[in-house]
């Protein structure tokens, strides 16, 4: 049995910081329009022009750069109604049909995305005040989706090497491991 290898820990958390890095970025950046934008409105009379469509696009942007972080560290808001008569030596099984369901849903939803975002540019979508083109925040959505995609099918993947003996028990895959 072997572990993961230790470059691809170094890919993950790499790609794991880029993200929460631009994320967080994105939502400090919301934050301080948000109060310039409340500090012009009431103390000067004078609100920053455009602020609550840069808030909206700022928005959407947090929440789907994030998505594939939560999808690979399964932080997603669960219930947990079968845990307690499920078989602890099946749970690997619950895990890749899980993580299998969830891909497919990630897919189909950043394939219809996509093509929104398509249609976004053919007839030129832009915000309403600022005039800016709505389909690169559609593009992104879409991209962070079929990543959410992707690193599910790879969390999958681990779960069923796990489980059949490939890859060591404990690990970052294994159910109460290390993320």
């Amino acid at each position: 049995m072997t572990s993961m290898p230790t470059r691809w820990h170094r890919v993950g958390r790499g790609l794991q910081l880029g993200l929460e890095g631009v994320a967080g970025a994105t939502l400090f950046a919301m934050m301080l329009l948000t109060t310039a934008d409340v500090t012009g409105r009431f103390i000067f009379n004078s609100p920053i022009l455009g602020s609550v469509e840069l808030t909206q696009l700022m928005l959407a942007a947090v929440v789907f750069l994030s998505l594939p972080v939560v999808c690979w560290r399964e932080e997603h808001v669960s219930v947990d109604l079968l845990d307690a008569i499920f078989p602890a030596r099946w749970v690997w099984w619950r895990q890749v049909i899980v993580n299998l369901i969830v891909t497919l849903a990630l897919w189909v939803m950043a394939g219809r995305v996509w093509a929104l975002g398509v249609r976004a540019f053919d007839w030129g979508d832009v915000t309403e005040f600022l005039r800016i083109p709505v389909g690169y925040l559609i593009y992104l959505m879409a991209i962070m989706l079929a990543l959410s995609a992707l690193l599910t099918l790879m969390r999958a993947g681990g779960y069923l090497l796990e489980g059949i003996g490939v890859l060591e028990r404990g690990g970052p895959l294994s159910p109460g491991g290390t993320p």
